[in-house]
């Protein structure tokens, strides 16, 4: 049985960016895992980052981080895909990043978590086997995100990657940012068309994130909207040589 390893930055980056493509293969029987590095829960959070809870109607005493594990759960449950993978590492905004404008800004000088993450993400591609790899673009510039990226490229694994182009990021600006353009210039662009099925799973995913629908789309009815507005499509580019029959994508 072939392994897909999703490398998700935050708990639902990779539901909203690529869950349709996840749902189609664990149904023509691959295993697929999403793993989030960012997930470590923090007690009595201070300062922007409890700004960051409270504005999403979570008071204080809130593990914010344990409920959001809990939704990434129901959403892997939607896709139906494996169990997720949890790693312990802090969101940008208990690594000294204290605005909004600071989290999609360059990366601190002091944000050393790279050295970190990229021996975490070894031993976990070690442990797992994939034969691909799904893992972000970075667009729209968060940090987190730019970070994976650059933590995934230090331990050069050498498997295939569907970068995924990073929902909603990518709808919120007719420009989004995208710091790591060049990174990804010269890859094969490549498209893959969902079926109903896969539609249907890949919405029901991302609403399981019910304390982000809110903040990221307006509610239920913004997400449902959103996604029919990419028409079935999710779009990567691609580095290394694709294993033969992933479903729905172009010359398969």
């Amino acid at each position: 049985m072939p392994t897909a390893l999703a490398l998700s930055p935050h708990l639902d980056d990779a539901a909203f960016s690529c869950g349709g493509t996840l749902a189609m293969l664990a149904e023509a029987g691959w295993h697929v895992v999403m793993a989030t590095p960012f997930t470590g829960s923090v007690p009595e959070p201070r300062g922007f980052a409890l700004a960051c809870q409270l504005d999403k109607g979570l008071p204080a005493e809130v593990d914010y981080m344990a409920l959001r594990r809990e939704e990434d759960r129901a959403a892997a449950m939607a896709l139906g895909i494996s169990e997720p993978r949890h790693l312990p590492f802090r969101e940008a905004p208990h690594r000294g990043y204290g605005s909004a404008p600071e989290l999609f800004g360059p990366t601190r000088a002091d944000d050393g978590i790279v050295g970190t993450l990229a021996p975490a993400l070894r031993d976990l591609v070690a442990e797992l086997r994939p034969d691909l790899l799904a893992a972000p673009q970075a667009i729209g510039g968060h940090v987190d995100h730019v970070q994976m990226v650059r933590a995934l490229d230090a331990i050069e694994t050498g498997l295939p990657v569907l970068w995924w182009r990073d929902f909603p990021y990518t709808v919120r600006s007719a420009d989004p940012k995208e710091p790591l353009r060049t990174r990804f210039a010269d890859l094969t662009e490549r498209e893959i068309r969902l079926t109903p099925e896969a539609e249907a799973r890949k919405e029901a995913a991302c609403a399981a994130y019910a304390t982000q629908i809110g903040f990221q789309f307006g509610g239920r009815e913004g997400l449902s909207r959103r996604l029919a507005e990419e028409r079935g499509v999710e779009r990567f580019r691609v580095s290394g040589i694709l294993p033969a029959g992933i479903p729905g994508a172009d010359g398969a």
